[in-house]
């Protein structure tokens, strides 16, 4: 285990390599000037000049490269250029913000979801999983963005039950995320008991589960010791790959509630041109997606024993 988890590592720094020399090239050569994003159409060029000299963007290429590829080493990517505070700081309010909106209703989603999925096939060729299929494909139609405005117009506004928007850290943070969550929950239903279903489905038509239910065994024992367990590996596989964006949280309801996270920040970064912000989340969220994807394998293998590693 420990010589696949070395191997797979050395696989991934000449991707994450590209991936750095892509993102920097490409907020280079193709983005908008930062200085004049911070100064403004009408500065002149004198003052354009003297702001791009003390960012260093007036050094070559490979300079500004290299010291990219230092700030990600150390994880210190300098600090921003609209407001100057420091990156690693701003990254780590906003990190802990937005696990806190994402996280509970992603993990308390993902077991409602599974159990739910269980449920329908459970109950498969009756009236139930038709209706059910019906309302979920439906649910799966309507826009995030409707969600968030129907809740929030009606739960909050109408029926006062929520903060309309806002955030305060601590205790008092609850009463501001617990609209948010069922948001995220009623919004993961849909797609996530269908493809938990599909999934189901196809372990029930296995030849194994025949067979355990040729020895009498019951049915609530085939599906939660038998179907539930050899299903886990895709199950794991969209899970797993899900959790880096939990990090840059959820944008649209960061931005309608007013919570400000990851992707609030990566938002308001994205509108004034700060290039420093843009740089360093992207590339975290592109290692945090490579090191999940790299948990996902390893976790295959304590699954389902079949699963070799190689």
């Amino acid at each position: 285990m420990i010589l696949y988890i070395f191997r797979r590592i050395l696989h991934m720094i000449p991707i994450l390599f590209g991936v750095t020399l892509l993102i920097f090239t490409l907020y280079t050569y193709f983005g908008e000037d930062p200085a004049r994003i911070a100064l403004g159409a009408h500065a002149t060029p004198a003052k354009l000049d003297a702001l791009r000299k003390t960012w260093g963007l007036d050094q070559p290429f490979l300079v500004q490269y290299g010291r990219f590829l230092k700030e990600i080493v150390t994880m210190d990517f300098g600090r921003s250029f609209v407001n100057n505070q420091k990156l690693s700081d701003m990254f780590k309010e906003g990190a802990l913000v937005s696990l806190a909106v994402t996280a509970p209703p992603f993990i308390l989603g993902t077991l409602l979801n599974i159990a739910v999925a269980m449920l329908v096939v459970w109950y498969r060729g009756s009236f139930f999983e038709n209706f059910m299929s019906v309302i979920f494909t439906g649910a799966m139609s309507i826009s995030y963005l409707v969600y968030v405005m129907f809740f929030q117009y009606f739960f909050a506004y109408k029926l006062d039950l929520f903060p309309i928007s806002g955030y305060f850290p601590g205790w008092l943070a609850l009463s501001y995320l617990a609209l948010p969550w069922v948001i995220q929950m009623v919004v993961m239903l849909g797609p996530d008991v269908r493809l938990y279903r599909t999934i189901f489905l196809e372990e029930v038509k296995s030849d194994y589960v025949r067979t355990a239910r040729a020895k009498g065994l019951t049915e609530g024992r085939v599906m939660f010791k038998h179907v539930l367990k050899n299903a886990m590996i895709p199950v794991i596989t969209y899970t797993v790959i899900e959790v880096p964006f939990l990090i840059i949280g959820a944008f649209v309801v960061e931005r309608f509630f007013g919570i400000p996270g990851i992707g609030d920040l990566l938002v308001s970064s994205v509108t004034s041109g700060d290039f420093p912000v843009i740089k360093g989340l992207t590339v975290s969220i592109a290692i945090a997606y490579a090191l999940f994807n790299l948990l996902t394998d390893v976790l295959y293998a304590a699954a389902d024993p079949r699963v070799k590693l190689s």
